[in-house]
């Protein structure tokens, strides 16, 4: 019998698992890949009697993949926070989906295991971008300030980490970064230790940072800032993280990223505004490739002569709502 956990990149996807086994420990097969690549079901053989546990990427884009686990007898464990799709009816099947704007998969994975790690799913919700729920955990935690600030910059690191359209672009391959910071049993000591990965990010992030904030919104209005970032490897990293920081510092604009792909094409992030967390999945889904959460989605490959109607579709949805 086989264990295989399949998880998104970024820090949601790592922290989750990280939860899992240092609660369970297993030798598993691990499947993963740089944030966007979230049909990480589909392109695996399944075989009867495996044991797959699947974090945070959605069903509705895996739904090939599950029907395969599933069909061939395979045990299923699901957590995740975006759009699911129909949810098989299947004994096999154990789905944990909360589509909720302040859910996280790694939220869930805590909830399941009763706080046992909390302080990495703290992590986790702030490196996903959900600071007021990660405040309100911190606090009930009695956690301090500085305390706070350790556990959100870790997770915006590790979440950093995940952006590129490869692994080449990444300082870690997500499965390296998943085996290193496993090895630690609370997220306060992976901060403190001068040798872990907690570094080598900070100082990489601080770098691609302040090349971002160099480039001119490519356009804005009372309800949106739109920001081109280059084809280059920096860009990519950061694309996520600064749309999260951009939509922090003025809640209540949507911001739109995009990440040149070549002189036609782009990825995007959209993050919703933090006053209106809602919409930004189904504003993406409305593209080839896109989709995501209520908060914060994206188009893998989007054209950058449909802009405009991009852009009209965000305002029109914010203004309205």
């Amino acid at each position: 019998m086989r264990h295989i956990d399949i998880f998104n990149g970024d820090a949601d996807g790592i922290i989750s698992l990280i939860q899992l086994r240092l609660n369970q420990p297993k030798d598993s097969i691990l499947v993963t890949g740089v944030k966007r690549d979230n049909q990480l079901m589909n392109d695996f053989e399944f075989k009867t009697a495996d044991q797959v546990t699947v974090l945070d990427i959605s069903m509705e884009k895996n739904q090939a993949g599950l029907k395969q686990a599933l069909d061939l007898g395979a045990q299923v464990e699901y957590f995740d926070h975006h759009r699911s799709g129909d949810i098989p009816q299947h004994g096999n099947l154990f789905a944990q989906i909360d589509t909720s704007a302040d859910m996280c998969t790694a939220l869930l994975v805590d909830a399941k295991l009763k706080g046992k790690y909390r302080h990495w799913a703290i992590a986790a919700a702030y490196g996903d971008n959900l600071i007021a729920k990660a405040n309100e955990l911190a606090e009930a935690e009695g956690l301090n300030k500085e305390q706070r600030n350790q556990l959100k910059e870790l997770g915006v690191l590790v979440n950093y980490n995940g952006y590129g359209s490869s692994i080449e672009d990444l300082h870690f391959a997500p499965a390296e970064l998943f085996n290193q910071l496993r090895s630690y049993h609370s997220p306060f000591d992976v901060i403190s230790d001068p040798n872990s990965p907690f570094r080598q990010l900070k100082k990489a992030y601080e770098q691609d940072m302040s090349l971002a904030k160099r480039v001119s919104p490519h356009y804005q209005s009372s309800s949106l800032k739109v920001v081109i970032l280059p084809n280059s490897s920096w860009a990519r990293r950061v694309s996520g993280v600064l749309g999260n920081e951009l939509a922090n510092s003025d809640p209540s604009r949507a911001h739109l990223i995009l990440t040149k792909r070549n002189s036609d094409t782009s990825v995007v992030s959209l993050r919703s505004p933090i006053t209106k967390k809602y919409g930004a999945g189904d504003i993406c889904a409305k593209y080839d490739t896109g989709g995501g959460r209520e908060s914060s989605a994206g188009i893998n490959v989007f054209p950058l002569a449909s802009l405009n109607s991009l852009v009209s579709d965000i305002e029109g949805f914010y203004c309205v709502k």
